[in-house]
């Protein structure tokens, strides 16, 4: 095992380790009292933790793919195609979108509530951006067996 796999063994089991000691610390503070601090500051640190162990997580993640990105320039190039296209779908569906209040009843109560012009184009592109990848996404479905056929 290499150096870096030993290190990550190691932050692995200590990981697991603080967060066992936490979920059991937790477990024996139950109580039937909702207002018991120490319950309460049991289940922040909890909370907490759970933060952590996703901030960790999603950094691990995000890095991993930026070091494997720029490691390989075939992923990068499909990377940056990837970006590219879902860029142009969401320019698409953001100039196909309306910005015009839709007429229902009870609508003046949303309007109340704060419902902008702004937020109601942007739902509508959120639309234009699922219909259009679903209809990208239902074309594969259908024309690669027949791209099969003429292959």
């Amino acid at each position: 095992m290499s150096k870096t796999g030993k290190i990550v063994t190691i932050l692995l089991w200590v990981l697991l380790i603080v967060s066992s000691v936490l979920v059991i610390s937790l477990m024996v503070n139950i109580s039937e009292n909702d207002a018991d601090p120490t319950m309460g500051s049991w289940i922040n640190t909890n909370i907490v933790w759970a933060y952590i162990l996703i901030a960790i997580g999603a950094g691990a993640a995000i890095i991993a793919g930026l070091f494997h990105t720029f490691s390989d320039k075939k992923a990068a190039k499909g990377g940056i195609i990837s970006l590219a296209f879902l860029g142009g779908v969401a320019l698409v569906s953001y100039l196909l979108a309306s910005p015009e209040m839709p007429q229902f009843v009870g609508v003046t109560k949303f309007i109340n509530e704060g419902l902008t012009t702004q937020t109601v184009k942007m739902v509508d592109a959120g639309l234009y951006a699922t219909y259009i990848l679903l209809g990208i996404a239902l074309l594969s479905i259908v024309l690669a067996p027949v791209t099969r056929l003429f292959k």
